[in-house]
């Protein structure tokens, strides 16, 4: 890792993710946002982490320990990570389509006033319109769901169709902050399995006006690839936090419990170590992968299959920990307040990511229209 010391150089990332992990128990409600972490995280300068000039500057190649940053976060709290992905996806996309008036508006949120971004795609069938009035000023018509951190994501990324004489197709923007505080938001919406201080409530934006200015990008840049699925190496990163955070309760917990003379629980736990080191060899490879082939036009589609096998590796290793891990600790470790039924229920939530039939025979479609198999995965 080459994330400087944090907090004054007094506090390390490893304190700094403890801390949220402490604190992951208390926060674990429906209604609950996880206001402390962010301002934690803020003052660790990891908000402002990926900005220009700073230490994991999306203008360098430093997406593998983007990566590893994102696996600790998901790992001390997977709410945390979800809602820090969805800030990180939001400043990517103002580095990759904004002009550079947008982007010093938008970063200096960041780094002057620790506004935190996200991303609102999801959407039911009646989903966001966005009206050219003309004279450059648009309104906004319809909802989103499942918008993490809702009522406290100060400068949204929201997507709808665009409906305008000038061209139509699923545009981005970003609603200004004045106009986040008139959105109509419906927290009853919320009443997962899991994930509770993710706070992913459904918002209303009907009505809502906004200006040229605050259109990110053209008409469809929001699905150019690889970017858009090739982004999924960021979400798997947190969810693979949470197995390894599963691997150190099940320890403890067998450690506690003085069963670690059991040959059986030896072999869940063996098999469960090695599933974690897995999936973080897949994470570090698919960084050092995304880093090179992004910038190679010819290397897209190559990039989209190495990502969408590392989506469904860590999918695969994930739900195989967490099999191993109740066999382990039975009935009594999957009892509230144990640590173990809390990041159960998260990470059962979070795996549940949009297609992963059609992500999985892409990668065999990629596959077979290869003339040979040697080589599939070569960097160059």
């Amino acid at each position: 890792m080459i994330i400087p010391p944090i907090v004054n150089q007094v506090v390390s990332l490893q304190d700094l993710c403890d801390k949220i992990a402490q604190n992951a128990v208390h926060i674990d409600q429906e209604g609950c946002f996880p206001e402390h972490e962010f301002k934690w995280m803020s003052d660790a300068s990891l908000m402002d982490i990926t900005l220009p000039g700073k230490p994991l500057s999306f203008e360098q190649d430093h997406t593998a320990e983007l990566l590893d940053l994102l696996k600790q976060i998901g790992r001390a709290n997977l709410p945390v990570g979800r809602i820090y992905e969805g800030h990180i996806n939001a400043l990517y996309l103002i580095h990759l389509f904004g002009t550079l008036e947008q982007q010093e508006r938008w970063f200096s949120d960041v780094t002057t006033y620790e506004k935190l971004f996200g991303v609102w795609n999801t959407q039911d069938a009646g989903g966001v319109r966005i009206h050219d009035l003309g004279d450059g000023q648009y309104r906004l018509e319809g909802s989103k769901t499942f918008c993490s951190g809702a009522g406290w994501v100060e400068c949204p990324l929201i997507t709808g169709e665009l409906l305008s004489a000038d061209g139509k197709g699923w545009q981005m923007c970003i609603l200004p902050k004045e106009k986040v505080q008139l959105l109509q938001v419906d927290s009853s919406f919320w009443k997962p399995l899991g994930m509770r201080a993710s706070a992913s409530f459904k918002v209303d934006f009907t009505g809502i006006e906004i200006e040229e200015i605050d259109l990110l990008g053209p008409p469809d840049a929001y699905y150019r690839q690889p970017y858009f699925s090739g982004g999924a190496i960021r979400f798997a990163a947190v969810q693979l936090g949470a197995a390894e955070a599963i691997l150190e309760e099940t320890q403890q917990f067998l450690r506690n419990a003085h069963r670690t003379e059991d040959a059986f629980q030896r072999a869940r736990v063996a098999e469960i170590s090695f599933l974690v080191e897995t999936g973080n060899l897949w994470i570090h490879q698919a960084g050092i992968k995304y880093d090179l082939w992004v910038k190679q036009a010819d290397k897209c589609e190559q990039l989209l299959a190495y990502a969408n096998m590392t989506r469904t590796v860590i999918e695969d290793v994930c739900l195989r920990v967490m099999q191993l891990a109740e066999r382990s600790i039975g009935s009594r470790g999957l009892m509230r307040p144990n640590n173990l039924e809390r990041i159960h229920r998260d990470l059962t939530t979070y795996l549940r990511q949009p297609a992963p039939d059609q992500t999985l025979t892409a990668i065999g479609e990629y596959v077979l229209n290869q003339d040979t198999t040697r080589g599939l995965w070569n960097e160059q």
